[in-house]
């Protein structure tokens, strides 16, 4: 029975985040923290291409989260002189990717003429080409660049976005809408990313297929959309300052 909403794994996820910043900030040597921690990441990654599924404003909803992204960068950088880009910037590429993935697939199946299904198909291509460049980068001018998880993390909730037809006319394709080919094309996704890891650690990123397994496709009775966007710079935030304060 699949009865976790949206809501309740994204709650799962915070919680699980905070556990791995716990670890990260002020007890670095602790494995198992840091192990837990990385259920948060599929977790979100699943949610956004729910978000991206079922929103009724795209550009909205890549705005805000674009904008979330250079506030917290823009605020890194000027404290920590860093340009390591947050998991926010990793998750406004892959909803960068997902959008232009459906306007494709829009275009393909509600009968759009070939130039536009053409053009549609180069820009997704060139969204997938732009996310591995930016992901290939090292460094700017001498200081460290990097994008969390990297290029398999912006694509995982690609992965679980590639058979929603939905109010698309797809045909006898549609019937691959469904959740279980969606949760074995994340598990597949997922299964690259922990492969590509440096760190055997990420592999305890499996874990969170268990959790994702029980989402019943609901959304949950709280709206905690704008939420989650504040939540992630106001903890690490709190963690920067006191971890600042205990040295």
């Amino acid at each position: 029975m699949r009865f976790l909403s949206g809501n309740a794994i994204k709650i799962l996820a915070a919680l699980s985040m905070v556990v791995d910043h716990i670890g990260l900030f002020f007890f670095p040597g602790v494995l198992w923290l840091r192990c837990v921690g990385r259920i948060s990441f599929p977790l979100f990654a699943y949610m956004i291409a729910e978000g991206c599924r079922y929103t009724g404003n795209a550009l909205k909803h890549i705005s805000l989260l674009a904008l979330s992204a250079l506030v917290c960068q823009t605020v890194q950088f000027a404290v920590v002189r860093s340009l390591d880009m947050c998991v926010l910037v990793t998750f406004t590429l892959s909803v960068a990717v997902i959008y232009s993935l459906n306007s494709f697939k829009r275009l393909l199946f509600n009968g759009g003429d070939a130039p536009s299904v053409i053009i549609s198909g180069a820009v997704f291509i060139s969204m997938v080409f732009l996310t591995a460049t930016l992901n290939g980068i090292t460094d700017i001018n001498g200081i460290a660049f990097s994008i969390e998880y990297g290029f398999w993390g912006c694509m995982l909730p690609v992965f679980a976005s590639l058979f929603d037809f939905k109010s698309l006319d797809a045909g006898r394709v549609a019937r691959l809408d469904c959740f279980p080919v969606k949760f074995f094309s994340f598990a597949a996704g997922l299964a690259v990313l922990c492969a590509s890891a440096v760190s055997p650690v990420q592999s305890f990123a499996l874990i969170s297929l268990a959790i994702i397994a029980l989402y019943n496709g609901k959304r949950g009775r709280l709206r905690l959309k704008y939420f989650f966007y504040v939540f992630y710079p106001a903890h690490i935030g709190l963690f920067y300052v006191i971890s600042c304060f205990i040295a």
